[in-house]
C-alpha cells in the first residue's frame, strides 16, 4: 500500500502517460466532456486545457475532473476552479501538435482559449493488489484492505 505521497507522485506519472480526463462545471447541470490536460511541470495543482471560447467551460466557475490511467489501475477526481488564462507565455509553453489539430488559425485561432483548473482538493485510488490479494482473487478469499489498493484525500496534489 502507497502512502500519500507515494500516491499523489504516482497521479502525475500516470496524467503525464496519458493525460485525458472527464472536465465539467459542478451545479450547471450539464455533463463533463472529455479533454487533454496540458501539464505544466513549473506549477502545481493546477491543470491547462486548450478550447473554444463558445466551450462550456470557457466561462469558468466551480468544477471537478476525472481521470482514469491507460492501464485502469489508478482513478482521480479532482475539484477546484477553472477560469480563463489567455497568457500569451502560457499559450506559448503549452502548444503543441495536437492542440494545432483544433485550432487551424494557430495561437491566434480568434476562437482559441486556454482555461486552468486550480485543484483546491483531490480524491485518488491507486490498484496495487498484492501478490497474496492475487492469489485470494483465484480462490474466492477476502481480500484486505492492505492487500488491495491505497486510497488519499489530500488537499494538494504535490508530491
Amino acid at each position: 500500500m502507497a502512502d500519500t505521497q507515494e500516491i499523489k507522485q504516482t497521479l502525475w506519472e500516470k496524467m503525464d502517460d496519458s493525460p485525458y480526463v472527464m472536465v465539467g462545471l459542478t451545479g450547471d447541470g450539464q455533463h463533463s466532456e472529455p479533454l487533454t490536460a496540458q501539464l505544466d511541470r513549473d506549477q502545481v495543482d493546477t491543470l491547462y486545457f486548450f478550447v473554444g471560447k463558445d466551450n462550456r467551460l470557457a466561462g469558468g466557475g466551480a468544477a471537478m475532473a476525472q481521470f482514469v490511467s491507460k492501464g485502469h489501475d489508478f482513478f482521480a477526481c479532482l475539484s477546484g476552479t477553472i477560469t480563463q488564462d489567455n497568457d500569451r507565455a502560457m499559450i506559448d509553453k503549452l502548444w503543441n501538435k495536437q492542440v494545432e489539430a483544433w485550432f487551424p488559425e494557430g495561437k491566434e485561432d480568434p476562437n482559441l482559449a486556454l482555461v486552468r483548473l486550480d485543484i483546491d482538493s483531490a480524491e485518488l485510488w491507486e490498484t496495487d493488489i498484492s501478490l497474496s490479494g492475487r492469489l485470494k482473487m483465484l480462490v474466492g478469499g477476502t481480500i484486505t484492505a492492505s492487500e488491495s489498493s491505497s486510497h488519499a484525500k489530500v488537499d494538494t496534489t504535490a508530491a
